[in-house]
């Protein structure tokens, strides 16, 4: 087992020890990874979303806060959760005006029903049980709060999804080598989407946590994809 990086089978401590090796460039390899995209995915992220001030959001996996930025910069509460300890610490450095929690997202450390939107970004593919995530996401949304999961997911364009699976993909790990701290990570994150569902799949799982109203957006031609659903609620259901 190379000790720089984690395994499909996705052991919590070998995932966050992982997250702790490449925290301090990050970002930047992110930025170079995706020629860019990575922020215009999150800004539309939190388009999507539209948190207004006075709602909460829950961040999970926020990393460094990249994802969290965004709702802070609009006024709204945001709490950028993460089980990396070395994220954590590298965010508060950066944003020391963000309340950066250590969390678990198949345990999370939150009252039921403390949040208007629960999102996460480019975290769900890295959890080891992602239905117990997704309940657990339900539980501490109010009922009729919003959920949105953004991950890379199934490119839909004819020719390009073989494309995208021979050549960028396989080239992750290379072009990794000269920006992270840890480049052996980038063969896992490979691994890892190739082994993730497509749209369809993973919404039919948000629907089995007990989502409704779930839907996809994809982006870049379904390398990403976004998706929405609302939590239940009983009493904004009568007639």
């Amino acid at each position: 087992m190379n000790p720089n990086r984690a395994n499909l089978d996705k052991a919590p401590h070998e995932v966050a020890g992982m997250f702790d090796g490449v925290a301090r460039r990050y970002d930047l390899t992110n930025t170079v990874l995706t020629g860019g995209l990575d922020a215009h995915w999150r800004r539309v992220a939190a388009r999507v979303v539209d948190a207004r001030p006075g709602e909460r959001v829950l961040d999970i996996a926020a990393g460094t806060g990249g994802s969290s930025v965004p709702y802070a910069d609009r006024e709204v509460a945001v709490v950028p959760a993460d089980f990396s300890l070395g994220m954590l610490r590298e965010g508060n450095r950066r944003r020391p005006d963000l309340p950066f929690t250590a969390a678990d997202a198949m345990a999370l450390p939150f009252a039921d029903g403390s949040f208007d939107v629960v999102t996460m970004s480019f975290g769900l593919r890295n959890v080891k049980d992602v239905a117990q995530a997704l309940r657990e996401f339900l539980r501490v949304a109010r009922p009729g709060g919003r959920l949105l999961v953004v991950e890379f997911s199934t490119p839909t364009v004819p020719g390009f999804a073989q494309v995208y699976d021979r050549v960028a993909l396989n080239l992750l790990p290379a072009v990794a080598r000269r920006t992270s701290s840890n480049p052996e990570s980038y063969e896992y994150l490979t691994e890892s989407i190739r082994a993730w569902p497509d749209q369809r799949e993973l919404a039919e799982t948000i629907r089995g946590a007990g989502w409704e109203q779930v839907r996809w957006r994809n982006l870049t031609g379904g390398i990403v994809a976004l998706h929405h659903a609302l939590a239940p609620d009983p009493v904004g259901g009568l007639t």
